[in-house]
């Protein structure tokens, strides 16, 4: 069950819309199904999409449980980085979508990882999420670590809501990037045009991405950067280079994806991890190295 209480800032703006904008899981469309179905009321009492909230309205949403999925073990190769007791860090492969859902019901890192790990996972990710604290897209590649304890998810969940994990990523975008160094700080919230993509918006979450030039390749019209994130906003990296008119290659949500190489899907790999270990609190600095197709290109 969620619980909202509207701010005077917020008052007057139609529940269907700005439900969505505060819960970036939930698409307006879903909304308007749960307002219709009953499961979300306004002090106790149902409402319609049209309706436009008023300071201090008790708002609670009754959260669908997701459908369960039978998960199985499977033999899908990843490279394991580093395992304890506690975790493991892997290096995930472009095109592997990290956990089940609806549309892909096995083949995941999930999966995968359940092969390796045994019965050994947190499971507070829920029936899906056996052990995922964090989350990379299905076609960026790259580090990340997996519970395998409660413990240790609680631990490393605390240490992400605080940004005190550092992550470094390598892209290559398309375009002649001026500045040897820079920060972009853009709110980053769900586009309204399209439900499925995310947009710099400023009704949108604080997002802030610093990126330095690693090379630039003229001929090509491309250039290598090192980034790293401060905030954890879905699609954070593609969507703040693409708003500044460096759309990474390959990225066919945010750009034409359209690149000389013919490669699908976005060349950017999470490099460099560094957090406390969950247990004995001392410092792990990780790397990933890159996707052989990465190489070639470069």
């Amino acid at each position: 069950m969620r619980k909202i209480i509207v701010s005077k800032e917020e008052n007057n703006n139609r529940i269907d819309m700005y439900l969505s904008k505060k819960y970036e899981d939930i698409s307006r469309v879903a909304i308007q199904r749960l307002i219709e179905e009953e499961k979300i009321l306004v002090n106790g009492r149902k409402t319609k999409s049209s309706y436009k909230v008023k300071e201090n309205d008790n708002i609670t949403i009754e959260e669908e449980k997701p459908k369960e999925i039978a998960l199985k073990a499977q033999d899908i190769p990843v490279e394991v980085i580093y395992e304890d007791k506690d975790i493991i860090v892997v290096n995930k492969p472009k095109g592997l979508v990290v956990h089940p859902a609806n549309g892909n019901p096995d083949g995941t890192l999930v999966n995968a990882i359940m092969s390796i790990c045994k019965d050994s996972l947190s499971g507070i990710g829920g029936e899906i999420r056996p052990g995922i604290v964090h989350r990379i897209d299905k076609d960026t590649s790259g580090i990340l670590v997996i519970a395998k304890n409660d413990k240790a998810h609680i631990n490393l969940s605390e240490q992400i809501k605080k940004h005190e994990v550092k992550k470094v990523y390598i892209a290559l975008v398309r375009g002649i990037v001026k500045e040897n160094e820079a920060t972009i700080k853009m709110p980053i919230g769900r586009s309204t045009k399209d439900r499925k993509k995310m947009a710099v918006t400023e009704k949108g979450k604080e997002a802030i991405t610093h990126f330095k030039v690693l090379k630039r390749y003229p001929e090509d019209n491309c250039t290598l950067l090192e980034v790293r994130i401060e905030t954890g906003r879905t699609h954070q990296i593609r969507v703040h280079l693409a708003q500044i008119g460096y759309p990474i290659i390959g990225d066919t949500t945010y750009s034409s994806g359209k690149n000389k190489w013919g490669i699908e899907g976005q060349c950017l790999h999470a490099k460099t991890l560094e957090f406390k270990h969950p247990t004995t609190g001392k410092l792990i600095h990780l790397e990933a190295e890159l996707p052989q197709y990465f190489k070639d290109i470069i």
